[in-house]
């Protein structure tokens, strides 16, 4: 040992030993004389934005969620544990034992995920009974959609991670859950959009959408009804649809936003348009007169056109065309102009470009021009009868604007308003007027004849009588994406309408595809048309021409709203209606959840339970 630890290797260690210690103390001295750095925490995103209606009708709310997690190894009992706990889960026990038993070794399970607030509240009274202390929860955002399935491809979806999957939830992402940075001195609230649409019209109108497609067994349908003024949707229907709350099963005919995405022939109801076109070029007059003899045919030097039509309508104006929807006289007619002129029309309208809606996922369409490799001779006359072009259901109304607005087309919107989560206004909309397309005159011409449609064409069945409505109906055929060309079986009904007539306020468009027996869009559709009107006039209080005049003193009598207040207990809010509980929502102390309409049949936690912090409650109407 003494030879070992001699005098040198003593010494070399001391050196070491004294190094090591002088470099400690010197950095420690630095740090000391280092100013200190607060270290602020990043505010968490405190709730999400809602989606409204126009009138401020909660579409889709924040809530919370909790992941029933468990640790495995740590479980002595097994089965007493899937037993005490199957019956909240609605899980059979022995479905639990076989999950344990499976990652008997892990520390993480989860054996349950997205349970609502009651079933957490329960799991978490039988875990403190039988001191569970292996089982716990993880919360996460959810989203609550109180009117289920209204709107729901609009309205969209959100995931479980928070972020929106489609419709407004995705587009709007930002702006309902702002980005979280540093520089943030608060916990924020996502901002409240205000959708264009009605949900009480809107869910007057899918009760008729949902009895035609009964009816006709159609593959699916749409309806759109739009402020001829403003643009704004006050209807935006895509069915099949689906319960935004069951998102997770649907399927992807269930989640289409058709209206945006599905591009398609839309037939004789692009006449009005072509029609528009040929009189405002001064193509054609509207006094000039083309016969119909049941066949349009012309040689070219490479090509011969044929277009047939439903009868032998004659000298026929353009008013006498689109009221017996002739395809002869379009296609005679767009002899006299040009392609290049006829095609920047189109365009000019909005088809072949996105419309620019607040919405994922938008068609641009088609519209073909004189390079294209499937351009032929009888293109033109073949897109003036609403054939070899594809369009959407959001550019037909888009197109339809200028129409009913003296020309000048109108920008569609879904957002009406966007506001903080205590109510201020940060953008309200207004409308957006694109360049003028048609003269006045030319606009005027064109309601003029839908409205003889109505009347005694194609359309009649759309006819209100008592206020005026001009219509334009078309049918035609599907693509057959099987064996290419047009299938025999597979049509696409449509039609168009703009009322009233004189001073138009609302344009109703309905599409219905690949329905079963009757196709033909003046028999299956137009009816439709007739009472969905009506539901919209009655709705927004257009005056009629039959309607009763009254007289009245000016004054209502109205009982006031009552708000509810929750003071140290929670009070009994069994009959309660919804408008007196809208400010609980904005409460930050508690969270409240408020599922269903019209008055409260029930609440979790019961009437009298003391409030606590971050408390959760429940509200089920009916």
């Amino acid at each position: 040992m003494n030879n070992y630890f001699g005098r040198i290797r003593v010494l070399i260690f001391n050196i070491v030993l004294i190094l090591a210690l002088a470099m400690t103390y010197l950095k420690y001295v630095k740090l000391s004389l280092t100013p200190s750095v607060d270290v602020q925490s990043i505010p968490s995103m405190k709730e999400r934005g809602s989606i409204v209606d126009r009138n401020g009708k909660h579409l889709a709310v924040q809530t919370d969620f909790y992941h029933f997690i468990v640790t495995p190894r740590d479980i002595k009992d097994v089965e007493f544990f899937a037993q005490s706990v199957a019956p909240i889960l609605n899980m059979n026990p022995y479905e639990i034992v076989q999950q344990i038993n499976a990652n008997s070794t892990k520390s993480f399970l989860y054996i349950k995920k997205k349970l609502d607030v009651r079933e957490q509240d329960e799991l978490q009274k039988v875990i403190d009974q039988n001191n569970f202390n292996f089982a716990g929860f993880e919360r996460i955002p959810g989203r609550v959609y109180p009117e289920n399935a209204l709107a729901s491809q609009l309205i969209g979806y959100m995931g479980n991670d928070g972020v929106g999957l489609s419709g407004i939830e995705y587009i709007m992402q930002d702006t309902l859950s702002p980005q979280i940075s540093s520089d943030m001195t608060a916990d924020r609230h996502g901002q409240n959009v205000y959708l264009t649409i009605d949900a009480n019209l809107q869910y007057k109108l899918e009760q008729i959408v949902a009895e035609k497609m009964e009816e006709t067994q159609a593959e699916s349908m749409m309806l759109l009804a739009v402020d001829a003024k403003t643009g704004e949707l006050l209807s935006y229907i895509s069915f099949p649809n689906i319960d935004l709350n069951e998102y997770g099963r649907a399927t992807s005919s269930q989640t289409m936003d058709r209206p945006a995405v599905f591009a398609y022939e839309p037939g004789s109801v692009f006449k009005i348009f072509s029609a528009a076109i040929l009189l405002d070029t001064g193509s054609v007059l509207d006094t000039d007169s083309f016969f119909c003899d049941g066949v349009y045919e012309k040689v070219f030097e490479h090509d011969r056109i044929r277009i047939t039509c439903l009868e032998h309508h004659g000298w026929l104006t353009v008013r006498g065309a689109l009221q017996y929807s002739c395809n002869e006289y379009f296609a005679q007619a767009t002899e006299n102009i040009a392609t290049p002129a006829f095609l920047e029309r189109i365009r000019s309208l909005g088809f072949g470009e996105k419309t620019g809606i607040e919405l994922p996922g938008e068609t641009r369409g088609s519209v073909k021009n004189e390079n294209d490799r499937l351009w032929s001779a009888r293109s033109k006359p073949t897109m003036a009868i609403g054939q070899e072009l594809s369009v959407s259901a959001l550019q037909m109304v888009q197109a339809a604007t200028a129409i009913a607005n003296k020309g000048v087309p109108i920008q569609l919107t879904v957002i009406s308003r966007i506001t903080t989560y205590d109510g201020k206004d940060l953008f309200v909309h207004k409308p957006v007027y694109k360049p003028q397309v048609f003269s006045e005159r030319t606009t005027k011409t064109i309601l003029s004849d839908m409205e003889t449609v109505a009347q005694t064409g194609t359309g009649s069945r759309a006819n209100i009588r008592d206020i005026s409505i001009g219509v334009k109906t078309g049918t035609a055929q599907m693509a057959d994406l099987v064996n290419g060309g047009y299938s025999s079986t597979d049509f696409l009904s449509n039609c168009l309408a703009i009322f009233p007539t004189d001073d138009p306020k609302v344009i109703l468009y309905i599409v219905v595809a690949k329905a079963k027996g009757e196709t033909y869009a003046g028999r299956i559709v137009a009816p439709v048309i007739n009472e969905a009107a009506n539901v919209i006039i009655d709705h927004l209080g257009l005056q009629r021409g039959s309607a009763l005049g009254a007289s009245h003193n000016g004054i209502l009598s109205i009982t006031p709203s009552v708000p509810v207040e929750i003071g140290d207990t929670l009070p009994d809010l069994t009959g309660v209606p919804k408008r007196d509980l809208m400010q609980l929502l904005q409460r930050n102390d508690i969270s409240v959840q408020i599922k269903g309409d019209g008055y409260v049949k029930s609440q979790i936690p019961a009437a009298g339970t003391p409030i606590t912090e971050n408390m959760q409650i429940e509200l089920y109407l009916e």
